[in-house]
């Protein structure tokens, strides 16, 4: 019985919405109406996500630089021949060395190192680009949940009124003898529960309001856009989208630039570097000084570098092999949710214009019909149950097609310029 009621008055509701739809200028245009536009702009600039995925493109920024670094010399001092026995006791026959070691870098070793973390920037900045497409993806469910909300107090209080109406018309029929006191009864529980469910739907719109309110990081002012909840655009076949381009291929093309650039990493590190080193020494005997030069190659007997290739080339095998995955669940993805929005959108156009036309119509026939004893009141009741599930339908209907244009939004989100 609680359904019937809701049917009936959704009604005028439905009408506001065809008026809203048809109306000339934009909803963004009124000051006092809290956009979607204004929720992901607000909560760019407070989302936690967003600092942290910022604080990964300045630690890239700065591994950039240290890659960039070259090996700092060692100064070495170095006595001999001190604290012993006989003629070398105490400092009369020290030998000390004063040196300057400079490691010297080969096999390009700093401009693989620089390829990595190069590719590693490229990354984080597309790394920060997806905290930001989530985020909006986020506050556009958020809100679609929270306009469906406030929709379905509008068609709540409407319903209450409309149940309200149909007890007091029964209860003058009742009065008048033409009905029976049942009917009377039947009414004043639809309008007790049409009541309730106002109050219901009241609660959950404040809750996601809130839930929206504490994701922005502060209140919010003014109406939601319902005008732009109750509008749904596009006719005809989708456009195959292609995924060349997203946010998901340039992460694992990303992903396999740095494989590439480990692998020649580890190819350099194969090459042994080199340490060379000049200095002084000064003889305490003789008081006289020598020069001093040295050079130091290390000699690749116990890891030659080749099990460090060998890991490197893998992960890049498994780098390339996540990339033609990320190809096929893009493509996939992206056709699912072009295909529940095609399906959504025609779901709404239908339910909202001949359908939800055919059982207004339906409606008012029977109310008219009714007060004039024409209609019992169980025929009233199936009609005003019809509206109401049309009605729910054409709500249900809008919430889902935002749903998928928001994700289809986010999976077809395009990269951020990179360096690669």
């Amino acid at each position: 019985m609680h359904r019937v009621i809701a049917a009936v008055l959704a009604v005028t509701s439905c009408a506001s919405i065809a008026q809203a739809q048809t109306a000339t200028s934009p909803p963004s245009a009124n000051p006092s109406i809290f956009t979607l536009d204004r929720a992901r702009t607000v909560a760019g600039g407070t989302s936690p996500s967003i600092d942290a995925a910022s604080a990964d493109v300045r630690a890239a920024t700065a591994a950039r630089t240290v890659a960039g670094l070259r090996p700092n010399p060692e100064i070495q001092v170095q006595s001999e021949n001190v604290a012993g026995s006989g003629q070398y006791r105490g400092v009369r026959s020290a030998e000390t060395t004063a040196s300057l070691a400079l490691p010297i870098e080969l096999g390009g070793k700093r401009s693989a190192r620089i390829a990595v973390a190069d590719s590693r920037s490229d990354r984080a900045r597309i790394d920060a680009a997806i905290a930001l497409a989530d985020l909006n993806l986020r506050i556009s469910q958020t809100y679609i949940e929270a306009a469906a909300a406030e929709r379905r107090v509008d068609i709540a209080r409407q319903q209450a009124e409309i149940a309200g109406n149909a007890f007091r018309a029964a209860r003058v029929r009742v009065t008048a003898g033409a009905g029976a006191p049942i009917d009377q009864q039947r009414a004043d529980v639809l309008r007790i529960n049409a009541e309730v469910g106002l109050e219901r739907a009241v609660r959950e719109a404040e809750v996601t309001r809130g839930n929206l309110a504490r994701l922005i990081g502060q209140p919010i002012e003014g109406s939601l856009d319902l005008a732009w909840f109750d509008r749904v655009e596009g006719y005809g076949p989708a456009l195959p989208v292609s995924p060349e381009g997203t946010l998901a291929l340039a992460a694992a093309r990303a992903d396999v630039n740095t494989a590439n650039a480990q692998v020649r990493l580890a190819r350099s590190q194969r090459v042994p570097d080199i340490t060379i080193s000049a200095g002084a020494r000064r003889l305490a005997q003789t008081n006289d000084t020598a020069a001093v030069v040295g050079i130091a190659i290390p000699f690749p007997l116990f890891n030659s570098g080749a099990a460090a290739v060998s890991q490197a080339r893998a992960e890049r095998d498994r780098a390339d092999a996540n990339r033609r995955v990320a190809v096929i669940e893009a493509e996939q993805s992206i056709a699912s949710a072009q295909a529940q929005l095609a399906n959504a959108g025609a779901t709404a156009r239908s339910a909202g214009g001949p359908g939800l036309a055919a059982a207004m119509e339906a409606a008012r026939i029977a109310r008219v019909g009714y007060a004039q004893g024409k209609f019992s009141q169980l025929d009233l009741l199936e009609a005003e149950r019809t509206l109401a599930e049309t009605r729910a339908a054409f709500t249900d209907a809008l919430a889902a097609y935002h749903d998928a244009e928001a994700r289809l939004e986010r999976l077809t989100a395009p990269a951020p310029e990179t360096g690669s």
